[in-house]
């Protein structure tokens, strides 16, 4: 492939639109706060689009910055690596570093986030792919029901038989039938109606071999083996019209996509604007003085993760992948470790580091109501599928975000997160009365109070129900 061009045209021009200011004011309309953490990666992204504008030879030699971010749990780092991956339709992939510890008992070997990545990929660009021929595919779908609900005419079968075809006369009558029953498809009429579909089968086995270097590597399958055994293979079923029509288009688009372009295209794609957050690295910091048992298995995935980082080429099953530039985003509390704690060639790939602040009250406030995914937007409209209307006075959502501060206080601070707990519990009799209960209710602060207050108010308690 060669170096320095996007990997898809539409990642240019999502990128070309976005500047710095731009992705810190859309990721400001999901995420309260951490302003360094968005101006990083807000720099980090707009880099891409720039290193895809120079000349081929001086592309190749710029790498991305990748980012180490350090904060507490719920504040926003993950969140922030996701949104930013969403921004521009980048393949992404979480990954916890633990994962990889202690590989061949409980842990699996590193490369297999870079096959993760792949995956992700493939499954991005199939998804836009779908999205292109979705058109096409529905118009053939129509005629395909039209062919199974209209009979073949007598002149057809006449000439199959090797008769003497009537006159073309029969035609427009034909046709007009045709039309008829084109008219009753498109308005719901005939879904009931049975028809008997032939579908080409799907089902192919495939062969997984254990090795060392991890089952995703080596699977085989075996159409590629054996292409001409499963090639022809078709199944018949009698289902609806409704139901055949969703098989109908499954069958249409994987005839329409070309599996193998996209699978070019993903690698292309992840390799360029691909995006890895490491959650949980400060996990595997080898502790001072340490020499052998856990910490020597840390220490080993660091250094395992080091290639990955620095650039290399894992095979994978859609094609190698080369991860030069993909954009590597970590993240981990460091409560007890500290980044210095990590070998020093891994700290070197990780030259952009940012701190995130640990959230108050008044964070925790307008989480309740700015993001545009709040999670009492979100209680609202799902409540609302039953027809309950539901409301929160500013009195409410103060006292939940008080609550939620004086638990994230007295035991573990878990940041925003705590705020899920603490609406559950509070509206777990509203949500087990809906619906057949009442179809308006409006949480004031004397029903936090009454419903959480006193568990926040008692430190072992709190510890379990919050």
């Amino acid at each position: 492939m060669t170096q320095g061009l996007p990997a898809h045209g539409a990642d240019l021009r999502a990128l070309d639109l976005l500047t710095p200011h731009e992705i810190v004011a859309e990721l400001d309309r999901h995420i309260v706060g951490q302003a360094k953490a968005k101006r990083a990666v807000a720099v980090a992204l707009r880099n891409r689009l720039r290193r895809q504008r120079l000349p081929a030879d001086v592309a190749v030699e710029v790498t991305p910055k990748n980012i180490l971010m350090i904060g507490p749990t719920g504040v926003g780092k993950t969140e922030i690596a996701r949104r930013l991956a969403r921004l521009t339709g980048s393949p992404f992939v979480k990954v916890e570093a633990t994962k990889f510890t202690e590989v061949g008992y409980v842990g699996r070997d590193v490369e297999s986030l870079v096959r993760d990545l792949a995956a992700a990929a493939v499954d991005l660009v199939r998804r836009e792919t779908l999205r292109e021929v979705r058109g096409k595919a529905e118009q053939q779908v129509e005629e395909r029901l039209l062919d199974l609900l209209l009979p073949p005419s007598r002149a057809n079968l006449s000439a199959d038989a090797g008769e003497v075809a009537d006159p073309p006369r029969q035609e427009p009558v034909a046709s007009s039938t045709r039309e008829r029953l084109r008219n009753d498809l498109r308005s719901g009429t005939l879904d009931q109606r049975t028809v008997e579909v032939e579908l080409r089968d799907r089902s192919v086995p495939s062969l997984q071999i254990l090795s060392s270097q991890g089952v995703e590597e080596l699977d085989v399958n075996v159409r590629d083996l054996l292409p001409g055994l499963f090639g022809g293979r078709s199944k018949r079923r009698r289902v609806s019209v409704s139901e055949a029509r969703e098989l109908l288009r499954q069958d249409e688009e994987a005839r329409l996509v070309d599996a193998e372009q996209v699978a070019r295209q993903a690698i292309e794609r992840a390799e360029t604007s691909g995006i890895v957050f490491i959650d949980e690295i400060d996990k595997i910091c080898a502790r001072d003085g340490a020499g052998r048992g856990p910490d020597v298995s840390r220490e080993g995935v660091q250094r395992d993760l080091l290639p990955i980082v620095e650039g290399c080429t894992v095979q994978t099953k859609w094609g190698p992948l080369r991860t030069d530039h993909v954009l590597f985003v970590a993240a981990g509390a460091f409560h007890i470790a500290k980044p210095s704690d990590l070998i020093p060639e891994l700290q070197g790939r990780f030259p952009i580091r940012v701190e995130l602040e640990p959230l108050v009250e008044a964070d925790l406030r307008r989480i309740l109501t700015e993001p545009r995914n709040a999670l009492p937007r979100q209680y609202q409209a799902l409540l609302a599928t039953d027809g309950l209307e539901l409301t929160f006075t500013d009195a409410a959502l103060d006292a939940v975000a008080r609550l939620a501060m004086q638990v994230n206080e007295s035991a573990e601070n878990i940041g925003a997160r705590r705020l899920a707990t603490i609406l559950e519990t509070l509206l777990e009799d509203v949500a087990f009365n809906a619906p057949g209960g009442p179809t308006q209710v409006c949480i004031e602060a004397t029903d936090v109070q009454r419903r959480v207050g006193a568990l926040a108010g008692n430190p072992d308690i709190s510890r379990f129900i919050l």
